[in-house]
C-alpha cells in the first residue's frame, strides 16, 4: 500500500490534495491518471484496494484497479478485465452514479436488507477476499455531471486492521475526485484523439485499426514496466516513462497517411518495389513530428522512424541525416543500443500483434508458434531483455489482447516474406 498520509489538519489536507490534483496534470495517458488516482486516494484513506469506472454510453465501465492483498505484482492482468455495470439502485457503484452522493459503507457484509442495493460476494468467493469497508464516491465534472464511480476497498489502520474509512477520507476524497475529473477528461480526449487520427489511416489502410494501436501502446507499456523493474529503475521514473511510452506507441504507424491506397489496399503480399516504398512510412510518420514540443513528441518520432530497426542491423530504414529532406533515401540500418529504447519495446509489440491477428494474406498464428518465433528472433530481430520482459508478463499480454479483441491489423510481410 502506498505510504500512509501524514496529514492531519484540514488545511494540510486540503493543500495536499491541491498539489496531487496539479500533478495530475502532467500525465498524459488516462489510464496513468487514474492509477495516480487511486494511488493517492489509498493514501489519504489507508485502502487495501481500489477501483474506478468511468461512464460512457449510460453504462459504467471497469476501468483500473488496485489491490494490495491480492495483486501483489504491479504488472497484472486484472487491470485489463472488461466489465459494465448499469446505472441503477441494484449496485453499490450504480446507485452511487445514479444519485450522485458518497456512500460509506463499514461492513459490506451486514448490510440492511431493506437497502436497494446489494453487495455481491462473488469476488470474495472466487478468490478468497474479505471485503469490509466500502467507500463510494461519485467522480462529478465542473458542471455537476457524474464522469465515473471511485470504490475504496477496506481501510486499513498502522497495524494492518481493516476497519471504517474516516471522517477525513469521507469529507476530502470527494474533493480529490472532483478535481480528478478533469485530468480524466483530458486523457480521454488524448487517446480519442489519437484514435481519430489512426480512424485517418484506416481509411486509408483497413487494416490499420483503433483496437490494434491500443493493443500496442499497452504491451509496449507492460513490457518496458516489466524490463525497468527487472533493472531496478525508479518507480517514480518507471510511472513517467510508461505514460508517455503507452500514448506515443499508438502513433507509431501513423506515417501510413503517406503511403498509396495500391500498396495499403493491396489483399496479397508486397512486391519487393511495393515493400521498399511501404518502408518510407516510418520516415513519414517521423516527419510528422519534426519540430518536437515536448518529451511526448520526441519519443513519438523516435518510434515511428525506428520501430522497425531490428537488433541485428537488418531493419530499416536506417540512420538518415536529415528527415526533412525532399528525398530521403534509407541509410545504414541501426543495430543493437543504437536502436532508441522506446522504439525497441515497440517493435516486439507491433510484430506480437501482427502475428496473433488474422489477415487476409495470412491465419493468425498460435499462441505456440508466435512464442517459438519470438525465442528464436531473441538477439536477432528483437532486443534479448525485451523479449524476457515480454515472456515474464505473457498472462498480462495475453489480458489486453482479449480486452482490445477485434479482427484486423497491420501489415508486417517482411514477417512472412
Amino acid at each position: 500500500m502506498p505510504d500512509p498520509c501524514t496529514c492531519g489538519q484540514p488545511v494540510e489536507i486540503v493543500t495536499d490534495i491541491l498539489r496531487v490534483s496539479e500533478r495530475l496534470n502532467d500525465l498524459k495517458d488516462v489510464d496513468a491518471i487514474l492509477d495516480r488516482i487511486l494511488t493517492e486516494s489509498r493514501r489519504l484513506s489507508g485502502a487495501d484496494a481500489g477501483t474506478i469506472f468511468l461512464l460512457k454510453d449510460d453504462a459504467l465501465h471497469f476501468s483500473y484497479v488496485h489491490n494490495d492483498t491480492l495483486f501483489r505484482d504491479e504488472a497484472n492482468k486484472h487491470v485489463y478485465m472488461t466489465m459494465t455495470v448499469d446505472v441503477n439502485e441494484h449496485s453499490i457503484v450504480g446507485y452511487v452514479a445514479k444519485t450522485g452522493e458518497l456512500l460509506a459503507i463499514d461492513d459490506a457484509y451486514d448490510l440492511d436488507p431493506a437497502l436497494p442495493f446489494s453487495f455481491n460476494r462473488s469476488f470474495d468467493e472466487r478468490t478468497g477476499y474479505r471485503t469490509r469497508s466500502i467507500l463510494t464516491i461519485p467522480v462529478k465534472s465542473s458542471q455537476a455531471r457524474i464522469v465515473g464511480v471511485m470504490q475504496l476497498i477496506n481501510s486499513k489502520d498502522a497495524s494492518g486492521a481493516s476497519g471504517p474509512f474516516s471522517d477525513e477520507a469521507r469529507t476530502y476524497l470527494p474533493l480529490l475526485a472532483n478535481n480528478a475529473s478533469v485530468a480524466i477528461e483530458r486523457g480521454i480526449m488524448t487517446r480519442e484523439l489519437i484514435l481519430r487520427m489512426m480512424q485517418m489511416a484506416e481509411m486509408r489502410d483497413p487494416s490499420e485499426t483503433g483496437a490494434h494501436v491500443q493493443r500496442v501502446g499497452a504491451y509496449s507499456a507492460e513490457i518496458y514496466d516489466r524490463w525497468a523493474r527487472t533493472r531496478g529503475i525508479d518507480r517514480k521514473e518507471i510511472k513517467r516513462y510508461r505514460d508517455l511510452l503507452r500514448v506515443a506507441a499508438m502513433l507509431h504507424d501513423v506515417g501510413k497517411v503517406g503511403v498509396s491506397d495500391l500498396i495499403l489496399k493491396k489483399p496479397g503480399k508486397l512486391t519487393d518495389e511495393e515493400f521498399a516504398t511501404m518502408k518510407l512510412h516510418t520516415v513519414n510518420g517521423a516527419r510528422l513530428f519534426l519540430n518536437a514540443t515536448s518529451e511526448l513528441d520526441a519519443m513519438s518520432r523516435e518510434i515511428a522512424l525506428n520501430h522497425h530497426e531490428k537488433w541485428n542491423g537488418k531493419g530499416y530504414p536506417g540512420a538518415i541525416p536529415d528527415l526533412g529532406a525532399e528525398d530521403v533515401a534509407l541509410g545504414v540500418p541501426k543495430r543493437g543500443e543504437e536502436i532508441p529504447l522506446a522504439a525497441r519495446f515497440v517493435a516486439l509489440a507491433d510484430v506480437f500483434d501482427a502475428l496473433c491477428s488474422r489477415r487476409s494474406y495470412k491465419a493468425e498464428w498460435s499462441d505456440e508458434k508466435i512464442l517459438d518465433l519470438l525465442r528464436e528472433e531473441k538477439g536477432e530481430h528483437f532486443d534479448p531483455e525485451v523479449v524476457d520482459a515480454f515472456l515474464d508478463i505473457f498472462d498480462v499480454i495475453t489480458a489486453i489482447r482479449e480486452k482490445f479483441r477485434e479482427e484486423g491489423g497491420v501489415r508486417h510481410d517482411e514477417i512472412i516474406k
